[in-house]
């Protein structure tokens, strides 16, 4: 079916391999799915618990497949709440990408709260990548809280790949993760907030299987008034290995609150947490400079090293 071009616009933003309708899909456009299609290894369902959300059941017969789970709103005041489970079959080696987009013209805020949770079968491997973005020229606020809940079973690999853009004036992040023996888990958040956007990210990992494992890298850039909190978690129930590293990037006037915490709860875990947030120092913005940038540029070029 056709897709206008406010819709087309964000997909392009919250989605870098470009979404088509095309394999396993589901476009979710303000509180209702636009359109959808399976494949032979992964089959979308409506939810019947009566949520609003889908299914996804993916079989351990799909390797190296893909599924594009995009969510657009365009309707100023709108508040959609959706509910996506996901089932991965034993050995399973698939991507999903999400990712959230707004697009809001007009004075009543806008928001989007999306709980996904992911049953991971053993052997299975899932990249999960998931960007969120805010436009349009109202005063109406963009705003968006995910919840993440990822179960993995014995030596399931879950990667976690997030990104907020630009444009969301309030998140607030819950992610919580239970391993089992030989799982793992890598995590790389990306953030940046301006004006007087908030941010908060909430993170919690239960390592309890012998040789599980986790590895997580949050990285931010707040500029303006803007105000970010990250609180990652780490907990050591067997015999594990973990590591947290929280960097950022403070400009103007915002703040950042950096609060890893890790738990060990046996004598054989190994976990280990780094923080540091610092401002840009001159003497990068001035060997820039001297290469013929403006400092906004050079910033911007810092900027854009620093997080990805």
């Amino acid at each position: 079916m056709e897709i206008d071009k406010i819709t087309q616009d964000v997909l392009d933003r919250i989605d870098d391999t470009g979404f088509k309708q095309e394999g396993a899909y589901n476009l979710r456009y303000n509180g209702y799915a636009l359109c959808h299609g399976d494949t032979e290894h992964i089959k979308i369902e409506k939810r019947e618990d009566g949520n609003q959300g889908i299914n996804v059941y993916i079989s351990g017969e799909a390797i190296k497949e893909t599924v594009h789970i995009p969510v657009v709103i365009s309707d100023s005041g709108m508040t959609d709440v959706v509910y996506n489970d996901f089932f991965v079959g034993e050995g399973a080696d698939v991507t999903i990408i999400a990712g959230c987009g707004i697009h809001n013209a007009g004075c009543n805020d806008s928001r989007h709260d999306g709980v996904h949770t992911f049953h991971v079968g053993k052997n299975a491997s899932v990249l999960y990548t998931e960007k969120h973005y805010g436009e349009g020229e109202g005063s109406g606020a963009r705003i968006m809280n995910p919840v993440t809940r990822i179960l993995l079973d014995e030596n399931a690999v879950f990667t976690l790949d997030t990104a907020q853009i630009k444009g969301v004036d309030s998140t607030q992040r819950e992610t919580y993760v239970e391993a089992k023996a030989g799982a793992k888990l890598i995590v790389t958040e990306k953030l940046m907030t301006h004006d007087r956007q908030t941010a908060v990210s909430n993170m919690e990992v239960a390592l309890n299987g012998e040789g599980s494992s986790a590895q997580i890298v949050s990285r931010s850039v707040a500029k303006g008034e803007s105000v970010q909190t990250f609180h990652p978690k780490a907990i050591g129930n067997a015999g594990c290995h973990a590591h947290i590293q929280c960097d950022s990037i403070i400009m103007e006037s915002a703040k950042v609150s950096s609060i890893p915490e890790i738990n060990a709860n046996h004598i054989d875990a190994a976990i280990i947490h780094e923080a540091a947030i610092g401002r840009i120092h001159n003497d990068q913005v001035m060997k820039l400079r001297t290469l013929g940038l403006t400092a906004q540029e050079a910033e911007d070029v810092i900027v854009e090293a620093f997080l990805n």
